[in-house]
C-alpha cells in the first residue's frame, strides 16, 4: 500500500458559502481524506478584513489568508491579482517548510500564481487545477461584448480594445491604457502555470482550448479530470427531500450573471409555452432585470435568492426539468452534473463541457441559441416520458463518470506521479 501524503490545498472558493468549484474543491479534500491523505487547506479571501485566520469545515482544517482590496477598479485588481500573489507566496513556502508538505494543489485563479512559486521555493511539486479561462483570458469568460453570440476567437490587442468597452462603458477610451497591464498579467499568469509539474483540466474542452490559447503549456502535462460529486449524498437528497411545492415546476440554480445566460432565460421559457412557474435559485447583478422581465412577460417565476447547497438540491431534486441558459464557456457545470445524478432532465445551452455531461437526445437536450433553449423547454414541457427517460439515463451515466471516489483516485494518481524520481 503506498504512503500517505501530506497535501497542502489553495483555494479561492470553499464551503460553507461558495459556488460549484469551492464545493469541488471540497470533495477533492475530504475524498483524499477519506483515503488515509493529511490534507490542509488555504482559502484565500478579498472581501473580508486582513488577517489570517484558523477555522474547520466538517473536520478539515481550513486556514483564511484575508487581505481585504479596495473598490477602485484599477487598484482592486492589482490588490487581488499581484500584490496578493507576493504577499500569499511568502505566507505558503513558510507554511510549505514548516508542515513538511508533499505537494501542493492550486484550485484556481487568485492562488496558482503564488502557489507555484511557493512550491518551487520550498522544493516540493505543483498540481494545479484551470476551471475556467483565466490564463487565456482577463476575465476568465472569454465574453468581449455581451450584445454577440460568439465568444473571443483569440487574445490579442484588438480584441482587447472590444472586450474593455462594454465593461468601461464611457470611461472605455481612458480603460484602453490598461491593456498593457492587462496582457502583462495574462502572461505572468501562464508563465507561471507552466511551471506546475501538472495542470488537471476538468474537461476535454478546457485541455483543448488550454493547449490552443497557451503555447506556453505546450511542455507543461494536462490531465482531464472532472470535478468530483458526492453521489452518496445526492442519493440521500433524491430518497428523503420532501416536496417543496406542490405543483410542477421547473428550475433555474446558479449566479444570475451575464455569463450564465441568465437574460436569455425569461425570454425563453415565455416563448415556450411553459406554464408551471419558473423557480431561480441564486442571487446576482441580474437579478432586478430577470425579475422585470418576468413582470413584463407575465412568466410567474418564484426567486429564492442564494440557499444553502442542501436547500438548493432538494429544490432541483423535485423539479420537472433543469433549464441551463449558459451564454459564457461552462468548463464542466457542477449544477448540471448534480441535476443529472438526481434524475432531473435538462434543457441546456451548448457551451464548453456542457456535452462532456449532456448527451443530446440521452440524457437531455442541448441547444444551439435561444430559439433552441425555448424549442427543448416546450418538448420537455409536453411529454412526461421523455423527461422520465431523460432524467433516468442522466442518472445512470452521472454516477459511472463523475463519483467522487473515483475521480479522486485519479487525482491521488497524478500526484503519485509528480512524486516519482525525474531522470536526470
Amino acid at each position: 500500500m503506498s504512503a500517505p501524503l501530506r497535501v497542502l490545498i489553495v483555494t479561492d472558493a470553499f464551503p460553507p458559502v461558495c459556488g460549484g468549484s469551492g464545493w469541488s474543491t471540497f470533495e477533492l479534500a475530504r475524498g483524499l481524506s477519506a483515503r488515509g491523505h493529511h490534507v490542509e487547506i488555504v482559502k484565500t479571501d478579498t472581501k473580508e478584513k486582513t488577517g489570517v485566520f484558523e477555522t474547520s469545515v466538517n473536520g478539515l482544517h481550513v486556514t483564511e489568508f484575508r487581505r481585504k482590496a479596495s473598490d477602485i477598479p484599477f487598484v482592486r485588481n492589482v490588490q487581488k491579482n499581484e500584490r496578493l500573489w507576493s504577499e500569499l507566496e511568502r505566507y505558503l513556502t513558510g507554511r510549505l517548510r514548516a508542515g513538511r508538505f508533499d505537494l501542493i494543489h492550486a484550485q484556481h485563479v487568485l492562488t496558482t500564481v503564488p502557489a507555484i512559486g511557493a512550491a518551487r521555493a520550498a522544493g516540493i511539486p505543483a498540481v494545479a487545477t484551470v476551471r475556467d479561462y483565466w490564463p487565456v483570458c482577463y476575465w476568465s469568460d472569454l465574453i468581449y461584448d455581451p450584445s454577440q453570440a460568439s465568444l473571443c476567437p483569440d487574445c490579442t490587442v484588438g480584441m482587447m480594445t472590444r472586450c474593455v468597452r462594454p465593461r468601461a462603458g464611457a470611461a472605455s477610451a481612458a480603460a484602453w491604457s490598461l491593456i498593457p497591464y492587462m496582457r502583462a498579467n495574462l502572461r505572468t499568469k501562464r508563465t507561471t502555470l507552466a511551471r506546475a509539474d501538472a495542470i488537471i483540466a476538468p474537461s476535454q474542452v478546457i485541455t483543448n482550448d488550454l493547449r490552443r490559447r497557451a503555447p506556453e503549456l505546450e511542455r507543461t502535462p494536462i490531465f482531464t479530470i472532472p470535478n468530483p460529486v458526492d453521489m452518496t449524498g445526492l442519493d440521500e437528497i433524491r430518497e428523503t427531500a420532501t416536496r417543496p411545492l406542490a405543483e410542477p415546476y421547473a428550475i433555474y440554480a446558479g449566479k444570475l450573471a451575464t455569463n450564465k445566460g441568465v437574460q436569455f432565460l425569461v425570454g425563453a421559457y415565455a416563448d415556450a409555452g411553459v406554464t408551471w412557474p419558473l423557480v431561480i435559485a441564486g442571487d446576482g447583478p441580474l437579478r432586478p432585470s430577470l425579475e422585470a422581465d418576468a413582470r413584463d412577460r407575465g412568466v410567474s417565476v418564484r426567486m429564492l435568492g442564494w440557499l444553502p447547497r442542501e436547500r438548493t438540491l432538494e429544490w432541483i431534486r423535485h423539479a420537472e426539468m433543469l433549464a441551463f441558459p449558459s451564454y459564457g464557456p461552462e468548463s464542466l457545470s457542477r449544477v448540471l452534473i448534480e441535476a443529472s445524478a438526481l434524475g432531473v432532465p435538462i434543457a441546456a445551452m451548448d457551451t464548453g463541457g456542457t456535452r462532456e455531461i449532456v448527451h443530446a437526445g440521452i440524457t437531455g437536450l442541448v441547444s444551439a441559441d435561444r430559439a433552441g433553449l425555448s424549442r427543448d423547454l416546450r418538448t420537455l414541457f409536453s411529454d412526461a416520458r421523455l423527461r422520465g427517460a431523460l432524467g433516468a439515463q442522466a442518472r445512470i451515466e452521472a454516477h459511472a463518470k463523475f463519483s467522487a471516489a473515483a475521480v479522486v483516485e485519479r487525482i491521488e494518481r497524478v500526484y503519485r506521479g509528480v512524486l516519482l524520481p525525474r531522470a536526470a
